[in-house]
């Protein structure tokens, strides 16, 4: 039988602006797709990144240039040879999976979703306003703190001085220079940081070689699928898996395997998404180091049944929201 293969745009307002060192968001701009066949629906969703060279457009024409394959019976597996890595693959992928489980097919390769600590982000602002916003996560478990290559010391110290508790993740997006990740080192161990992620642009990695360093560094824009990983080795401890960049699950899971066997550490992340992006990557999350799925805690409304995050946990949807595992609540 035929499948229906649908997509939308959507748009989630957030419930506050989103800063980082490369910008400002104030919506979430999501590609849905949704896959129907004999009265069974998959959906998977993706968020198209302008640091990528995506955009709403280019990533809907891609899904647009496999929809035939995907009608007529395309797999996982042949999808990875069709499409490259990033979101237009993610969604369909991501689409696949929740299909073929709810068709009551690889039900055994995805596990029940649990509740799991999440990182919980403090925006790019002054010293004085992250540390507001440090306060109200001073009883979190894990807090991530966004910088750019100004006030640096004043804003971790703020946030620290506020939160004094929590595992706290730094997060340049790709803002800081060599000079400058070495001479806070003595800074970021005083303040007890867990680790730095992608501290310099991606085509600087070489870079880490030779850097002594005091916490560990983490690969964000610098790894994508586990073919990454060979030269990745010896400049990063750790590598952040989000869907959006695999491609979908499917890598992911490839990704996590890689990493775990080359000795990475493992952080699943994500972007500014709703729920939806999020289930799928609770089953990284399962056998991550650290987790940062906390996109939709950002929109002033997320869809129906979606994840929920109470003092820095994060819940699983509502049975049935994707995939078919029951739902294990807190105690």
């Amino acid at each position: 039988m035929l499948r229906d293969m649908r997509i939308r745009l959507e748009r989630f307002p957030l419930a506050a602006p989103f800063r980082i060192s490369r910008g400002i968001r104030t919506v979430a701009e999501i590609v849905e797709v949704e896959l129907q066949v004999d009265g069974v629906t998959g959906r998977g969703e993706s968020v198209p990144y302008t640091r990528y060279g995506e955009t709403l457009d280019s990533v809907v024409d891609q899904i647009e240039e496999i929809r035939s394959a995907v009608q007529t019976g395309l797999d996982r597996a042949g999808l990875q040879a069709l499409l490259p890595p990033g979101a237009a693959r993610n969604a369909v992928d991501c689409a696949l999976w929740d299909l073929n489980v709810k068709q009551g097919l690889d039900v055994d390769l995805l596990s029940a979703p649990q509740p799991v600590a999440t990182a919980l982000t403090i925006g790019v602002d002054t010293p004085a306003a992250m540390e507001r916003e440090a306060a109200k996560l001073a009883n979190v478990p894990v807090i991530k703190v966004k910088v750019a290559a100004q006030q640096v010391e004043e804003s971790l110290c703020a946030v620290r001085r506020a939160a004094p508790l929590p595992r706290m993740i730094v997060d340049p997006n790709e803002s800081w220079d060599i000079g400058m990740l070495q001479d806070l080192q003595p800074l970021l161990e005083d303040l007890d940081v867990a680790f730095v992620e992608q501290p310099l642009p991606s085509t600087e990695d070489g870079a880490l070689a030779g850097l002594v360093r005091r916490v560990p560094v983490c690969a964000d824009e610098s790894c994508h699928t586990a073919d990454d990983l060979d030269r990745l080795e010896g400049l990063y401890d750790i590598v952040n898996i989000k869907l959006d960049k695999t491609g979908g699950l499917t890598e992911a899971f490839s990704l996590l395997e890689a990493a775990r066997n080359t000795g990475f550490g493992v952080m699943v992340g994500c972007m500014i998404s709703s729920s939806l992006s999020i289930a799928p990557a609770l089953q990284i999350a399962a056998q991550a180091d650290f987790v940062d799925l906390d996109g939709p805690a950002w929109l002033k409304h997320d869809r129906r049944g979606g994840i929920s995050i109470r003092n820095g946990q994060l819940i699983p949807p509502r049975a049935g929201f994707w995939g078919s595992g029951a739902i294990v609540q807190p105690v």
